[in-house]
Order: C-alpha cells, then structure tokens, then sequence
C-alpha cells in the first residue's frame, strides 16, 4: 500500500479524523513507527474525534489510559514501550474492560497478550511531515479501509512488526 504524506500535524488530525469517523462499532488498531513518529498525536487527534474532552494524557508511564465514550463503551490508549513482556498485561486490567476502540503503541511488546489487530497505522518521520500505511488485518479491517476508499487488501498478521 502507498503511504500517505502527512505534511504537518493538522494532516495527522486529519487523517484521526477520517479514521474515527469510519471506524467499525469495535476496533483494535495497532499504531507502529519509530519514538517521535506521531502514534501518540494520532491517538490523541483521533480520542478527540469521538468527542474526549478535557485532558488526553499519553499512556507512556501509565500504560493504559480509558476514555468514556459519547456514544457507549470506552477506548483503550496503550503505550506498551515500558513493558517487557505480554505477561505484564494482565496486572492493566484489560480483561473486563468495555472498549469499543482499542489504540495500541508499541503492540510488539505485548504479543500474545493483545486482541488481533483489525488494522496496523504505520507512521515513519518523511522530512519534516510523516507517512502513514494503513493495512488491514481482519475483514473488518478490510471493510474499514474501503469504506475510506484506500486500496485494501486483507493482510493477515500473526505478530505486529515494529
């Protein structure tokens, strides 16, 4: 799939909004890229889109943050960085949680432990803006991504990729 140029951060609010808007009624997206590669933004601009207001902190130290949703259930934002291995999972109390969205940084660290992603958002820096692939990995993740109009095709993924 051909990455899509983010220019700046209002491109990246941009496409979190499309993302949101468009999303299946439940959705685990995996968010990849390198420290500084605008996960964190994109979780941020695309919790924003569902109508979180007040504070969206980063998860960095907490792990996991949970936001109640307008429209029912919650979202999950996960940075997995600090965590070494999937087995630490289970001390975040994700098991009885109602997520409608699940938003997971860093989901290499914590396989075994994750739901199966329905779509991987890789972001790398591209100059001084960014590019983002989006692939599906579920057919739900398939739906997604053509109902956005991306040229999709299911791309199943046993283990994230960095």
């Amino acid at each position: 799939m051909t990455p899509r140029h983010l220019p700046d951060e209002t491109a990246t609010i941009a496409l979190a909004g499309e993302l949101a808007r468009s999303a299946p009624a439940r959705a685990v997206v995996y968010l990849q890229g390198d420290l500084g590669a605008g996960k964190s933004t994109l979780a941020r601009a695309w919790l924003r889109a569902l109508g979180v207001t007040g504070t969206v902190r980063s998860p960095t130290y907490t792990l996991v943050e949970r936001y109640p949703l307008a429209a029912g259930g919650e979202a999950l934002h996960l940075d997995l960085y600090r965590i070494g291995d999937a087995g630490e999972l289970e001390f975040l109390g994700l098991d009885d949680s109602d997520a409608v969205l699940w938003l997971v940084e860093w989901p290499e660290r914590g396989t075994g432990g994750l739901p199966a992603p329905d779509l991987h958002v890789r972001l790398a820096v591209a100059g001084t803006g960014r590019e983002a692939t989006l692939e599906s990995a579920s057919e739900a993740g398939l739906a997604w991504l053509e109902a956005l109009g991306v040229g999709a095709q299911l791309r199943p993924t046993p283990e994230p990729n960095p």
